[in-house]
Formats: structure tokens, C-alpha cells, sequence
């Protein structure tokens, strides 16, 4: 084998794992470290350039890092990443000074952002500070979108939320609220020099053809035009018998509600089996901590009215049978099921709409309806119109469409300064000894062997009187200080220098993991069977130093380093160095600030 080639970024894609599963590259191991250091100022911000909520995220977010965390593969549980993140946000203090200080020098070029979510304001963000104008047209009232009328208070607060949002409009936004674009054509015709489109995807799935839908509708409400309903005030009940179809994050967040808005008997059915709901775990935990039973593997045939009143619905018993890979529900021949129900709520998925965009424009639209745009520059079929979060490629989720945010920004700036859209900065990369001593170093080498700490939650009885008192309580310091401790630092890595190398093998004799091994090289499928553990995960990539004076090779095994840095205080040559990786996703006019700072 080759040697892998330890300074190229590509190499850690492979090994700060948790960093890359993150959609906007959130910088884990080092917001981490400044949490279990109680640099909650700094932590936060090292968030915000990432994910730009971080009060939001570090409570809503759908974890895509957490999979990914190295943690998960000695103990069952991951390092609570996404409840790390509000720690640093529930204990950061005034921040306010540390924000890009306005008014910035004009650039001359104005840009309307059409729709207020994460998409949208992450935008702003990164352009703002560059000079741009930028304009925010929304129909609700106030910014945020579907962080706003999606996610309910109990799970979100308003003023954690009017807080992360107030960060970016006080950036110089021109804000537009409560006014709704009807026309592309309007827009461009203002003679914007760009128009980004990140206006989610709004659309809730209806069950329109199902019988008795449409006898009773006051009665059945699409879920997410609901929650909506709710957040804003207008609907403030619901009956006492409630039915919430599907089994999703948003089918979670209905059925919760409902129960503080009156419902008494709240029942989520599924047409799949329980271990393929959609929803995340935890938000299935929640739901039925809160007393709320899903019904697996019920499929809806129709709604019950009688006399114009709905009774409730009827619904076929099935199982999933699987072939090739593929799932077919099949019935079982039992009785069909009726549930009681005074209201209905339709959770079964969202879709985009575009009805206030023009055909005649030259903007292509694919089979399903969405924009047919570049997927690493977001640029439509219109050279000046840029898409992001769900409006770009469908629903996902608010990491996402922060990311897809950056991703825009890169573009606009881009296309603004007429240079390529596809010609993109290079991020921001660094690699640094973490050296102070013989036995010391900058991070917390020990290993904690601390399990996953459990997240507080408010007393239940307390929650379903109130929509929007907070659930979750979050971690105190002390407690994030612990959860942070169990992070095993992967960002600080093991870098070997050959010409340094004795080849006394004292590494290999001190490694915990036995994951050192001096030997002849070889091709990947040999090498990998003749380490002094073989290595089994073919998707992570070994780490072979070039040929030593010997002719043999150093070969690690990166699945299961722990980063501890004993092989570096053992080595009596420094042949092997514990050194930080940072990597910075790159932004709009390739903006680093305070994670350049902190590495420079």
C-alpha cells in the first residue's frame, strides 16, 4: 500500500468523522473542547459560523454527527453532540459584541432572499457582511419560518428563537414580513442583481381521495398547516379524541401538541411497521412518554361521518413483506379497525409549491416538481436565481438548509463579482502540535469512561397543561462538562514522522488498542489480516507510514485509535506527534473569524 498522505483534508474525511456526517461541517471535537473548558463564548460562536442557530440546533436538530461519533463504536451511545451545542448557548452570555459589526461598506449589488427560514438567513449572514444589500421578503410576521410554525414552543422557545434570528437581521437585513411574493417576475423585474428562493417546502399531503375526506373537513387538518395555526395563535383546541396519521418528526410534534391543546385520547397510526417510522427516536420517546400509543401497521381506508359529524376512521390491518430488499404491505385478512376520532390530523409528508413562479421564465422544474439546479452551487436554470433548503431539493431538515445557505452565498458572491460559480474557495484548513510537555498536552488526553448523561425533562405534569413551556431542560455545566469529557478528541491526530522512527517499537507495546503494528507491506486485503488486531472495517483507511530503515512500514488502524497520545509520550524520538486538524467549510468572500482566531 501507499502511504496515506496525512496533510491532505481528504484523509480526515475518513477520521473526524462526526465533523463530515455534519451537513454544514460543524467543527465537534474543538466547540467541545472550549464547552469542557466553561469557554461557553467562544464554543458558541465556533457554532454560529457553522450552523448559525445553535440554541435552535442544540435542541431540534436530527443529529446526522451523532451516527457518526466514535464514541458509538465502544459504547452504545454517541457524545450527546446536538445537546453540547446548548449548552454553549444557554450559557454563553452577551455575545452580541463578538458579531460582525455593522454598517458595512456597501458593494453595490442587492439581493432578495424570498422566505425567512435557516436557508434564507444563512444567506444573509454570509452576504451581509460583505457589502451586500439584501432584502427578506416572508409572509409571516416575524422571521424564521418553519423553525417558527413548525416547531412547536415545548420544543423550541420563542426567545431562543427571536434571539438566533435577531442575530442575522441585525445584521442590516431589509426586512419584508407579512408579505407574500406572487409573482418571480416581480421580483426580477426590481432589478436585483440575484434572487435566492428558500421558501421550504409548504405543502402538506392531503389523503384527498380517500372517502368521507371531504364530509367533514373542518374536522381534518393537514398537519403542518395546523402547527402553524397553533404557533401563531389562531387555534388554541382540539377535540378530545384525536387521530394523527403518519410517522414522521411532524406526525411527533402533532400528536404532542394536541395533547396540550385538549386532547385527551391521542393516538398516532402508522402504515408502516414501528422500527421503520421515519421520526427520530427521540422524538418517538417523547411522544410516548407523553402517553400517546402509535398503532403500527394500519392502513387508512376511510373517514367515518355520520350526519356531517366525523366519528372517526376505518383501517385495514396489514404486515410488510419484503422481497429483493423491497417492502409490500399485505393484508391480514382481519377485520378492519374503526378509531374513534373528533378531529384528524394528516402528518403523512410535505411537498414543494411553486405556484407564484412563472413557466415562461426559462426555469426548468423536474418530474417532481422542484427546480432543476446544480447540487454544488444551487444555481437554476436562471444564471441570477439560486435555490436552498427545502425548496432545493425537498424536505430534510434545518442543518441541511443551513448548509445549502452556505453552499448559495459561495455562489451569489460568486456570480455577483462575475467569476465562476463553479470555481469555489478552497475552506480553511490547519494542522498544529498540541506539544506543551513530555506527558502533556493541550486537549484532555485521558479517556472518561462516563456513559451517556440523560437530558433533565420538565415534570409531565406540569408540560401538557402548557404548549410552551420547554420539555427538555438541557444540561447544567457541570453535567455538559462530563458529556464533553467523553469525546475522544478525534480531530487530534497521531502523525508520524518516518525519518524520526528507531523502530523500537515502544508505541506499539503502549497502545491500549493494540492498533500499532510494525511490518512488511502488502496489499490492502494481507496487510489488514496481519496487524496485531486485524482490521475489519474496510470503510475506514489505514494509516501506512512510507518504508522505514528496516523495510518494514507502520501501519495503524484508524477505526480504533483512541487519539490518546500515549505512543507520542512514549516515543523517545518524537517520531510520533499529537497534532489538532481544523477544517472550516468554506463561506461567502472566505470568511474563518473566530475559528482562525482560535488556531493562529
Amino acid at each position: 500500500m501507499k502511504p496515506t498522505d496525512i496533510k491532505n483534508p481528504e484523509y480526515f474525511h475518513k477520521v473526524v468523522d462526526c465533523q463530515y456526517a455534519c451537513p454544514a461541517h460543524t467543527p465537534v471535537p474543538e466547540y467541545i473542547r472550549l464547552i469542557a473548558a466553561e469557554r461557553y463564548t467562544e464554543a458558541y460562536m465556533v457554532n454560529w459560523e457553522s450552523n448559525v442557530f445553535p440554541g435552535v440546533l442544540g435542541r431540534t436538530c436530527d443529529r446526522p454527527c451523532e451516527p457518526a461519533c466514535r464514541r458509538g463504536r465502544v459504547e452504545e451511545e454517541p457524545v450527546a453532540i446536538c445537546r453540547l451545542k446548548r449548552v454553549a448557548a444557554d450559557n454563553k452570555g452577551d455575545v452580541t459584541s463578538f458579531m460582525p459589526q455593522g454598517p458595512f461598506i456597501p458593494n453595490g449589488k442587492k439581493i432578495a432572499l424570498i422566505g425567512g427560514g435557516p436557508a434564507s438567513l444563512t444567506v444573509a449572514r454570509d452576504l451581509a457582511p460583505l457589502g451586500y444589500e439584501v432584502h427578506l421578503y416572508d409572509d409571516q410576521p416575524m422571521g424564521g419560518g418553519m423553525m417558527r410554525s413548525q416547531i412547536p414552543s415545548f420544543r423550541l422557545p420563542d426567545s431562543v428563537l427571536n434571539e438566533e434570528v435577531g442575530f442575522v437581521l441585525d445584521l442590516g437585513i431589509h426586512t419584508h414580513f407579512n408579505t407574500r411574493v406572487n409573482s418571480l417576475r416581480d421580483v426580477l423585474d426590481q432589478g436585483y442583481d440575484a434572487v435566492f428562493v428558500g421558501t421550504g417546502a409548504p405543502k402538506g399531503k392531503d389523503l384527498a381521495d380517500l372517502p368521507g375526506r371531504w364530509d367533514a373537513k373542518s374536522h381534518v387538518h393537514i398537519g403542518i398547516e395546523w402547527l402553524a395555526s397553533v404557533a401563531f395563535e389562531h387555534t388554541a383546541k382540539i377535540g378530545k379524541k384525536v387521530i394523527v396519521l403518519g410517522g414522521g418528526n411532524t406526525a411527533m410534534d402533532c400528536c404532542r401538541t394536541s395533547r396540550r391543546l385538549g386532547g385527551e385520547e391521542v393516538k398516532v397510526v402508522v402504515r408502516s411497521p414501528f422500527k421503520e417510522m421515519k421520526a427520530s427516536p427521540w422524538e418517538i420517546e417523547d411522544a410516548l412518554h407523553e402517553d400517546i400509543p402509535i398503532l403500527e401497521c394500519h392502513v387508512p381506508k376511510s373517514f367515518v361521518v355520520e350526519d356531517g359529524q366525523l366519528k372517526g376512521m376505518m383501517f385495514e390491518k396489514v404486515e410488510a413483506k419484503y422481497e429483493n430488499g423491497r417492502r409490500k404491505l399485505v393484508s391480514t385478512g382481519e377485520p378492519d379497525v374503526f378509531i374513534e376520532a373528533d378531529d384528524v390530523l394528516v402528518a403523512i409528508g410535505q411537498e414543494n409549491s411553486f405556484p407564484w413562479i412563472e413557466r415562461d421564465l426559462g426555469l426548468q422544474f423536474n418530474e417532481w416538481g422542484l427546480p432543476v439546479l446544480d447540487e454544488k452551487t444551487f444555481q437554476s436554470t436562471i444564471p441570477n436565481v439560486f435555490f436552498g433548503g427545502d425548496s432545493a431539493m425537498g424536505p430534510k431538515n434545518v442543518i441541511t438548509a443551513v448548509a445549502q445557505g452556505h453552499s448559495a452565498a459561495v455562489s451569489i458572491d460568486l456570480f455577483c463579482s462575475e467569476k465562476s460559480v463553479h470555481d469555489r474557495p478552497s475552506p480553511y484548513t490547519n494542522l498544529i502540535s498540541q506539544k506543551m510537555g513530555i506527558h502533556e498536552w493541550i486537549y484532555d488526553s485521558p479517556v472518561s469512561d462516563d456513559e451517556r448523561f440523560k437530558v433533565p425533562h420538565a415534570d409531565k405534569a406540569l408540560t401538557l397543561k402548557d404548549r410552551k413551556k420547554e420539555v427538555e431542560l438541557g444540561f447544567s455545566p457541570e453535567t455538559g462538562f462530563k458529556e464533553a469529557q467523553r469525546c475522544l478528541n478525534c480531530d487530534v491526530q497521531t502523525v508520524f514522522t518516518e525519518n524520526k522512527c528507531i523502530e523500537c517499537d515502544a508505541c506499539m507495546d503502549v497502545c491500549p488498542t493494540s492498533c500499532i503494528t510494525f511490518t512488511v507491506n502488502g496489499e490492502e486485503e494481507d496487510l489488514r489480516s496481519r496487524l496485531l488486531v486485524p482490521a475489519d472495517n474496510l470503510s475506514q483507511d489505514l494509516y501506512v507510514s512510507d518504508t522505514l530503515k528496516t523495510g518494514r512500514v507502520m501501519v495503524k488502524d484508524e477505526d480504533v485509535c483512541l487519539h490518546c497520545g500515549l505512543c507520542a509520550e512514549r516515543c523517545p524520538t518524537s517520531a510520533w506527534d499529537m497534532q489538532k486538524y481544523l477544517y472550516s467549510v468554506t463561506k461567502a468572500g472566505n470568511q474563518c473569524g473566530i475559528l482562525q482566531e482560535l488556531t493562529t
